[in-house]
């Protein structure tokens, strides 16, 4: 009778040794995939984040209805962004302050525009632009008006607010 072999053959221990091999490329290749996917999605947040979020904007026009004022409110940041379409500015002894209004509430000033640059920013809440239909812009005395006293009559700028959908 012939002699029976016990154990593994070598071709079956070979195949063995190439499968854990292969395996652990695979679980090498997975985790480092896996990573890099991690740091994918942390780069595009971090984009995200840096994106402007725009929840309101209005554009305010002159007397003659052409625009004269670009205003947007950037909820990340709270804060707003004027920017200047034309060229008007205020006197050496005045100063332009921006109002808020909503039907049935007092008027509300969101700022003095202290700067004459082309686009400046001041800070802002959401709570600031929530109820408001209308901004506008007054002309008043170096430093803006005092408080408690609304704004000199007639606005200089004026627009409606427009709450963009996110």
């Amino acid at each position: 009778m012939a002699e029976q072999r016990q154990g593994v053959s070598g071709w079956w221990r070979a195949a063995t040794i190439a499968l854990l091999v292969l395996a652990s490329i695979a679980a090498a290749a997975g985790a480092s995939m896996f990573a890099q996917f991690q740091a994918q999605i942390e780069h595009v947040q971090s984009q995200l984040k840096a994106t402007a979020q725009v929840k309101y904007i209005a554009v305010l026009f002159d007397d003659k209805q052409v625009p004269a004022m670009l205003v947007t409110m950037n909820l990340q940041d709270n804060e707003m962004q004027i920017q200047r379409l034309n060229a008007v500015t205020e006197g050496r002894e005045d100063s332009m302050q921006l109002w808020a209004l909503s039907e049935g509430d007092p008027v509300r000033s969101l700022g003095v525009i202290g700067s004459k640059a082309k686009t400046l920013r001041l800070p802002a809440t959401e709570r600031d632009f929530a109820s408001a239909t209308t901004l506008a812009i007054s002309v008043e005395d170096k430093g803006g008006a005092r408080p408690g006293n609304g704004p000199r009559l007639p606005y200089l700028f004026k627009g409606s607010v427009i709450q963009k959908a996110l």
